[in-house]
């Protein structure tokens, strides 16, 4: 007896049905990734160029994702290998980049100050640039207080300050030509208030000019420094100490008992 066969024509449709349902499932779940994957990495992209480490730590769950459901495909596998090296590649790129910054800073806080390969042309400086370009130079080494008080009721005192071993430094600056060097009278008028008004441990008169030698006299009886051109240009270029060092505190007593 002949047993009739059935076609199965509902089963292959609903197995086509199944088929597709599946397979648009798929592109949906597929085109939902991309896309998210899109937005994010549109926006981990503004910030790449300053943060490239954290925009790739936000874009690698997405491509994660989105290898998962693409591996089985060849073509799929060697687009997630390519974005992935190129992932590793930024990510590295980045830590270079920290490691670099990083190192300068390091550098920055350790490394002392270049001294400067060319001294200010104290001569060129204005009256007032001159002064404060003395009271840098005293803070360099070793004044940490060295200020301005130059003006008016000043009574000769341009600079003060307070050297590393606890002396009180006056200093007068003269910004004079080449032509016009600093006279007794000067020196006098600096000698009359430097110890008595501005009770000095170390008295310096700067001049650009240079110093007559009647004022290099009256300076040496009471223990006022004079620096001129040559010895402001070797004090700034740092070959010669600072000029306290060339004064002994016990000069100030015998400065006070000689009188100016």
């Amino acid at each position: 007896m002949a047993i009739p066969i059935r076609r199965r024509h509902g089963d292959r449709r609903g197995q086509a049905s199944f088929d597709l349902r599946r397979t648009s499932f798929g592109f949906a779940l597929i085109a939902l990734i991309l896309a998210g994957g899109g937005v994010t990495l549109r926006a981990a992209w503004h910030s790449a160029v300053r943060h490239p480490f954290i925009a790739v730590l936000v874009a690698l769950p997405l491509l994660a994702a989105a290898v998962l459901v693409l591996r089985r495909r060849r073509r799929a596998r060697r687009v997630a290998e390519a974005v992935t090296e190129a992932a590793y590649g930024i990510v590295e790129v980045g830590l270079a980049e920290l490691d670099a910054a990083e190192a300068a800073r390091a550098e920055a806080r350790v490394a002392p100050p270049e001294p400067a390969t060319h001294p200010v042309d104290l001569a060129r400086l204005d009256p007032y640039a001159f002064e404060e370009a003395v009271a840098e130079l005293c803070r360099r080494d070793g004044c940490a207080d060295a200020e301005v008080v130059g003006g008016a009721g000043d009574l000769g005192a341009d600079v003060v300050g307070t050297t590393p071993d606890g002396r009180r430094l006056v200093v007068q600056c003269k910004r004079y030509g080449e032509e016009n060097r600093a006279g007794s009278q000067d020196l006098q008028r600096f000698g009359g208030t430097c110890y008595a008004v501005h009770a000095a441990d170390v008295a310096l008169v700067v001049s650009t000019g240079g110093f007559t030698q009647p004022a290099l006299d009256y300076a040496e009886q009471c223990a006022i420094l004079c620096y001129g051109p040559e010895e402001l240009a070797a004090w700034s270029e740092g070959a010669a100490p600072p000029p306290w060092e060339a004064v002994a505190p016990a000069e100030r007593l015998d400065a006070e008992i000689s009188g100016p």
